[in-house]
């Protein structure tokens, strides 16, 4: 039997588009979360914010892999 999602997937990866979505996509989720998870104490929220504001998939993933998992294990979430 085919098996649809290893087809759809290498789909989306080979295209440009596809790419380009799931950049877009996987950014506006770092952005969410940092929206909605990072501790409001200081300056860190509002700089970490404007950082991936400002530089966008670069931003996004300096902040997924190392602000994020610090804060999980900080904070909790």
């Amino acid at each position: 039997m085919f098996n649809l999602l290893p087809f759809l997937l290498s789909l989306l990866f080979s295209s440009r588009t596809g790419l380009a979505a799931f950049a877009t996509i996987f950014w506006i989720w770092v952005l969410v979360d940092c929206l909605t998870k990072e501790p409001s104490e200081g300056n860190d929220k509002v700089a970490w914010i404007l950082f991936i504001l400002f530089v966008p998939l670069v931003g996004a993933l300096i902040y997924f892999f190392v602000r994020r998992p610090e804060r999980v294990k900080v904070v909790g979430h």
